[in-house]
């Protein structure tokens, strides 16, 4: 399992669940972000890269197995990982689908569009407990779904 780290709300979570899988984790941030509370966990890779653009997303897609399942608010990023054959799930607990994924490409563009034309678009909304829930919820389906059992 990987995880998009750069801004990740529920590391702990996915760490946690992940180890209730047995499966091993890989936080890949950029070197902007202080991850050595990480470091020294049973399970637990860090990797960091450079500050570059995308340069986070990059080595995760370089780091992917078919069987892996990467946590990412980044549509782009999940649209990558679709394309490698592994699973996305994004920090609110949705799993990121093959089938839909060109059309939240195409709505994101939209949206950048319009904001390199002066446009305004709102950000998200703060994550919530309920949230929370709603991703830690859906990551054991997914992983249950995947093969794993779970304790």
């Amino acid at each position: 399992m990987i995880i998009d780290a750069d801004a990740c709300p529920v590391k702990r979570e996915a760490i946690s669940i992940a180890r209730k899988f047995g499966r091993s984790v890989t936080l890949v941030s950029n070197v902007a972000h202080d991850m050595s509370r990480f470091a020294n966990r049973s399970g637990v890779d860090v990797v960091q890269v450079g500050v570059g653009r995308d340069s986070a997303d990059f080595a995760i897609v370089e780091r992917l197995k078919p069987d892996d399942v990467v946590v990412t608010q980044d549509t782009g990023l999940a649209a990558m990982v679709l394309g490698r054959g592994a699973s996305a799930i994004s920090v609110r607990g949705r799993v990121f689908d093959p089938a839909t994924i060109d059309m939240e490409l195409e709505f994101r563009h939209a949206e950048q569009k319009h904001r390199r034309a002066g446009g305004r678009t709102r950000g998200p909304s703060a994550l919530t407990d309920e949230d929370r829930e709603h991703f830690e919820d859906s990551f054991e389906r997914l992983l249950r779904r995947l093969g794993g059992s779970g304790t």
